[in-house]
Parts: C-alpha cells; structure tokens; sequence
C-alpha cells in the first residue's frame, strides 16, 4: 500500500492531538507525518507513534517544501480560508475541519457512512469538508431511516461538550468546578463561554443570526440538507452543557408513513457506526460516558409519538472530539485513498 505524507495543520490543537491518536489507531499509510501550527507553537514538539515530531510554522510555502499529500486542518476558519487553497494548489488533497469551505457549491460535504459518493467531487478545488460536529452524528441516524422511510421534518435538541470550545472551554469547566469545590465559585469570570458554564446550561451556542437561530443551529439545518440532499424542514436548538466530551441529541423525527419504533431499530442497528444502546427497562441507554473516547454514534428511546405514529423520538451520543471531528475526517482519507490512491 503507498504511503502519504501528512500534514496537520493546528497540530497542538485539541482536535490536532485527537487526530494524530485516530491516525495511530486506525494505522493510516503515514510515510512522513509534518505537524504545523501558528508562529506561536513552531518549535515546540509533539509527541506521536512513539516518537517526537517538531511543529512547523503554517506557511503558504510549507506544503509544497514538506510535500504533503494529505492535509488535515483543524486551527480556526480564518487558517483554513488563507492556507487551504495553498495547499491544494500543492497537490495536496485537503480535508478541513472547519466552516470555512463546508456550504461552498463546489467543495463536497462528507460524512463517508452517509454519502460517501460526493467525495468524487473534490477535484474542483481539492478541499473536502468536515461537517459540524453535531451533524456528522445526525445525519448518521437521519441518513439510514431517510432512506428507508422518507423524513419529513426534523426537531432536534443538542445538549454539547465543552469540548466544542476546544482546550479552553474544557479548561474553563475543570477550573470552575475546582473553584466549586473550594467555594469561590462566584470569583469565576467567564471567558471561552459567555456565562460560567459549571453548574449550568447556556442556550446559545455561537453567535444569533437575523432569524433568533444560532449560526451553530443554522449549520446543523444546512448541512444537513447538503449532506442528504434533500430540504425537508428541520428546526435546531443547541445547548451547551457541563459535560467534558461527548454530545448528546435529542431528535424527534417526522415520516411520511407511519413508522414502527422496532423497524426503526432494525434498521439502526444494520447501519454503519451506529450502536443501539435501548433497553430502558434496564436503564440501558446513550450517555456521554459511555460514548466518550470511542469511534461510534450510540441510539437510544427509540420511541413512537404518543399522538402521531408517523414521528418517532430518540437520542443520540457520540464522541464531539472524535465521530464529530478527527474519526470522520481520517475516514474521509481513507475513502479518499480508496478512491483515488
């Protein structure tokens, strides 16, 4: 098997750290890894597949001098937007992690277990995007039953990790609750969050739009439609909770016919990355605890509406550092090397 030469850009990142891990673990054809960060952690050294590598200075000169072939980015939009097209005229495939390029016509969206098809589009700019967090993990639930029943409208309610701020949200937390337990608590100034998040929930996640929706509740409703495409109505609200890693979804869904809560079900658990985790009787169902650390989205309350048996409500949990960012984005290298390498 040919091996790459892989560039991470925003490598001392908490997003960077996890997908050097995923690397490891999934034993991706590395012939020479290059981690890149800011001017600020250039030099400094990371520590993979058991041996130390030092950080490089982003540069639009680096990707052709290193010869990367594959180019992960995951340090902010405003990176992706000046250096990702650098380095695809490099050559380089590039997969960000961002939001910069997600909803651009000619840059594919992907979410390999739901459409994986759409990667053939890279050429163009050779850029493919990593969607949202909190979409990779519903349209792995939507996609499956979408297929098999046909959706007619979404509501979903998100209760997201720190870990969606990066390292500074899961600092603020740890800090915080440090403080709690010290009883100075009320000394703590709010800083990745715009109210102190131990011991609360704020319902804003990014900033309001015109239309009173978030731009994170906008994502999960574009994306989504992009990534199935298909515009079926879709509504969002998303909070941010006091959990370390893992995002949890409640997802009530619309059919067009009526839809047993066992066939849907049946056909969860025959889906890719999907685990149902569903005897409540048992007290078995998707927590962050469970999901944390882990490479699949985890289903649960499957349940039929009270009123309407053509909706059906259920819970979703997946990992928001691993399924929703680095896990999704090396699959997409892998489905791209199976494809074109």
């Amino acid at each position: 098997m040919k091996k790459y030469v892989v560039g991470v850009v925003g490598a001392s990142g908490a997003v960077g750290e996890e997908l050097f891990r995923v690397l490891d673990e999934r034993k991706f054809p590395i012939k020479k890894i290059v981690p890149l960060a800011s001017m600020r952690s250039a030099g400094e050294e990371i520590e993979a597949f058991g041996e130390n590598h030092k950080i490089l200075e982003t540069t639009h000169q680096v990707f052709e001098k290193e010869g990367i072939e594959i180019a992960f980015f995951s340090a902010g939009g405003s990176v992706s937007a000046e250096f990702a097209p650098s380095a695809a005229k490099a050559g380089a495939v590039v997969i960000d992690n961002t939001s910069h390029f997600r909803m651009q016509d000619d840059v594919p969206l992907i979410v390999p277990e739901v459409n994986p098809e759409d990667i053939s589009k890279w050429k163009k700019t050779g850029i493919i995007a990593n969607p949202n967090c909190s979409t990779i993990q519903m349209v792995q639930v939507l996609g499956p039953l979408h297929k098999a029943f046909g959706i007619k409208r979404v509501d979903v309610s998100t209760y997201q990790a720190v870990s969606g701020a990066g390292k500074k949200g899961m600092e603020e937390l740890v800090m915080q609750m440090q403080k709690f337990f010290a009883f100075e608590l009320e000394d703590c100034e709010p800083k990745a969050f715009p109210y102190r998040i131990a011991l609360n929930l704020i319902p804003q996640i990014d900033i309001f739009m015109p239309n009173d929706y978030t731009k994170e509740e906008m994502k999960m409703v574009n994306e989504t439609h992009k990534i199935l495409g298909s515009d079926f109505p879709l509504s969002a609200t998303c909070v941010r909770v006091p959990v370390l890693r893992s995002h949890s979804e409640a997802i009530s869904i619309s059919f067009e016919r009526e839809v047993k809560a066992q066939e849907a079900r049946e056909i969860l658990e025959k889906s890719k990355n999907i685990v149902v985790v569903d005897t409540p009787t048992e007290k078995l169902y998707p927590m962050p605890i469970i999901s944390t650390d882990t490479d699949e989205t985890y289903v649960g309350r499957i349940r039929n509406d009270i009123y309407d048996r053509k909706i059906l409500h259920l819970w979703c949990v997946a990992d928001q550092l691993r399924v929703g960012a680095a896990t999704n984005a090396v699959k997409i290298a892998q489905k791209w090397i199976e494809l074109n390498g």
